[in-house]
């Protein structure tokens, strides 16, 4: 099971389906807006972390990435568009299954 947690943006729209088409069985969504994210912990069951650049303050984005640092959970950085949001998480084998076909730059 791949678990994934985003954090940033109000509303994710049609992300987490194409998600699910990468593999994603879990998809967890943090907003980020309040303060008090900084102070949440990462949930165990998570896999990796895409960060919505965007739509999230520095503060959180530094405390999350030592978090995941400690935790050893890999962090992925993109835009809300899910063009942006596939080339970072294809830049992972582990994620994608066309990772080969990407690196390649054969279309999919």
């Amino acid at each position: 099971m791949k678990s994934l947690l985003v954090v940033g943006a109000d509303h994710l729209g049609t992300i987490p389906q194409k998600l699910g088409e990468l593999g994603f069985s879990e998809v967890i969504h943090l907003n980020g807006r309040k303060v008090q994210m900084v102070k949440r912990e990462i949930p165990e069951n998570i896999d990796s972390i895409l960060v919505l650049t965007d739509y999230i303050n520095h503060n959180l984005a530094k405390t999350l990435k030592k978090k995941a640092q400690d935790q050893s959970v890999p962090v992925y950085y993109a835009k809300r568009s899910w063009c942006s949001i596939y080339q970072a998480l294809s830049k992972c084998e582990r994620l994608c299954p066309d990772h080969v076909k990407c690196k390649q730059g054969v279309k999919h």
